[in-house]
């Protein structure tokens, strides 16, 4: 993996809420747009998306590089990479030194380290709490679909204070499949209750719009997640571009 070196994209841009290129009709749900904007259920990415997980997996990070005398990466460097998962972190801190290091033994030390900081630093991003709230008053459920895996996806939701109020929490290893593959998200929607037309998933990588594609929902990127300045949302085949969570409300509406 080519380490990234560029800062996320943090900046404003001139719309709260862009369409992006015109999707392939072959992965789009069925009926028109108006039909399908006929949201049942929210479903949201975990990393970069639902909550700014960043600063306690960069602490993570750079313990691992501490301990084999490396120096601290800079936060900016790390920040693109967080969503990628730990296999990508320990690429970026570590990939100059690959035929040295047992890359399975410093993935497990660093998933060691984050579990003992798992929200010391993480919060959800801001407007995030207040589009919950509205989606519940609006009748609207929500739930997480991520590849971080149970045994850290539930305790971080349970200290959030999200653990109770989501109406599914799919993580990395509850099926067989992870993303892009779709099948996380359809076993979403039937623990939702909701069909995959009546489904918006909202994530900051290729492989959520990717698998929400694939699975027949409306998705949307988050463009105050973790993404670098070299990458290209916009070619991603999403349904639309948020630069905050109050705009997927917008976009809801």
């Amino acid at each position: 993996m080519t380490n990234k070196s560029k800062p996320a994209r943090t900046g404003p841009r001139s719309h709260e809420v862009s369409n992006s290129r015109s999707r392939d009709l072959s992965t789009s749900p069925p009926g028109d747009l108006a039909s399908s904007r006929a949201i049942r259920t929210v479903l949201f990415d975990l990393d970069g998306t639902l909550a700014d997980t960043a600063p306690d997996l960069a602490h993570a990070l750079n313990a691992v590089r501490l301990s084999h005398d490396l120096p601290a990466l800079p936060f900016e460097v790390i920040r693109p990479v967080v969503s990628h998962g730990g296999k990508a972190l320990i690429e970026l801190g570590f990939g100059e030194s690959a035929p040295q290091v047992d890359f399975e033994a410093l993935r497990r030390q660093l998933l060691q380290i984050y579990r003992t900081n798992l929200a010391t630093h993480t919060v959800l991003f801001p407007g995030m709490a207040e589009l919950l709230d509205n989606l519940e008053t609006r009748g609207h459920n929500w739930g997480v679909v991520t590849n971080k895996p149970g045994w850290l996806t539930e305790p971080l939701l349970q200290a959030l204070g999200l653990g109770e109020r989501a109406a599914c929490i799919v993580s990395g290893d509850t099926l067989p499949q992870c993303k892009p593959d779709p099948a996380p998200l359809i076993h979403a929607c039937e623990q939702c209750g909701s069909e995959a037309n009546q489904c918006l998933y909202v994530g900051d990588a290729p492989r959520d719009i990717e698998a929400g594609r694939r699975a027949g929902m409306q998705t949307l990127v988050a463009l105050f997640g973790y993404i670098g300045e070299d990458e290209q949302p916009d070619t991603w085949g999403a349904d639309g571009l948020v630069e905050s969570p109050e705009a997927i409300l917008q976009w809801l509406s």
